[in-house]
C-alpha cells in the first residue's frame, strides 16, 4: 500500500468551492502512477517492452466533498489481475481521517504499435506479482450502459494539446470534466456527485471532435449517463454514469 498528501489549492476547485472531479480524477492518476513507478511496472519500465499502460473503467463513491485548503491522504494499493485488467484501488480521506472517497479501477496495458491489449501478468513477469486481496469497494468497476439514443446533444469540443496527455492521447480526467462542462452553471453550484463511473471504449486525439450525448433516468432525474462521441463517425469513446446528491 502507498500513501501520498495532496493539498487542495484553489486551482483545484470548482465554481462551488469544492474540489472539481477532473482535479480528484487527477489526484488518483497520480498516486497510481506514482506507485507503479516505484513498484517496478510503471510508464519507463514499460516503455523497454514498447508497452503503455490505459484505464479501461473506474468507480467511486464520495462520502464528502473537500473544498480549497482541506489536505487530504490518497491510499492506494496493485490489487493483482483479473484475467486481461490490473485492478487498483484507492482510499482517500481528510488529514483528520474522515471519509472522502473509495475508489476500483481496472487497467489495461497495450502495446503502442499495435493497440492491441497484452496480459500484464506475463508481460511484466515479477514485478506484477501478488497483489493485496483487500478492496476498498464492495464491487468492481462495472459496465456502464451507453445513455439513450434520444438524449440531449452538447456543442462540438476539438480535442486541444492541453487535453492530451504524455501517450499523446486525452488524458483520462478531461473525458470528466468534458462531461461535468456540460451542465448547467445552477445544477453545479447545488448537487455535488454521490458517485462515478467511466468505461473508456476507444482513444482520441489532438484534433477529433467530440460531442457529449446525455440522458437521466426516468425514475431518478439525479441520474445521468453521458456517451462522449466522436462527430466523424459517431464512435463512442468513453461513457460516464455520474449519481448526483444535493
Amino acid at each position: 500500500m502507498y500513501e501520498k498528501e495532496y493539498s487542495v489549492h484553489v486551482y483545484d476547485t470548482g465554481p462551488d468551492g469544492h474540489l472539481s472531479l477532473f482535479a480528484f480524477f487527477n489526484y488518483l492518476q497520480d498516486i497510481a502512477s506514482e506507485h507503479a513507478n516505484k513498484m517496478g511496472f510503471g510508464r519507463d519500465d514499460l516503455m523497454k517492452g514498447n508497452w503503455i499502460w490505459v484505464l479501461s473503467r473506474i468507480y467511486a463513491e464520495f462520502t464528502h466533498w473537500p473544498v480549497w485548503e482541506d489536505r487530504l491522504r490518497v491510499k492506494t494499493w496493485h490489487r493483482g489481475t483479473d484475467r486481461l485488467f490490473g485492478l487498483r484501488d484507492f482510499i482517500v480521506t481528510r488529514d483528520d481521517g474522515a471519509p472522502i472517497a473509495a475508489a476500483t479501477s481496472s487497467w489495461a496495458v497495450i502495446d503502442v504499435n499495435t493497440r492491441k491489449i497484452q496480459r500484464p501478468d506475463a508481460v511484466l513477469a515479477e514485478s506484477f506479482a501478488g497483489g493485496l486481496a483487500q478492496s476498498a469497494l464492495p464491487r468492481n468497476a462495472g459496465k456502464v450502459e451507453p445513455s439513450a439514443a434520444d438524449g440531449s446533444v452538447s456543442g462540438a469540443h476539438k480535442v486541444r494539446i492541453s487535453d492530451i496527455d504524455i501517450n499523446l492521447h486525452t488524458n483520462n480526467a478531461k473525458y470528466l470534466q468534458w462531461a461535468a462542462d456540460s451542465y448547467d452553471l445552477d445544477f453545479i453550484m447545488t448537487h455535488q456527485p454521490r458517485s462515478v463511473e467511466l468505461n473508456f471504449l476507444a482513444e482520441s486525439k489532438i484534433g477529433d471532435e467530440i460531442h457529449i450525448r446525455t440522458s437521466r433516468d426516468p425514475q431518478n432525474h439525479l441520474h445521468m449517463t453521458h456517451s462522449i462521441l466522436r462527430s466523424s463517425d459517431d464512435s463512442e469513446l468513453c461513457r460516464v454514469q455520474i449519481i448526483w446528491g444535493v
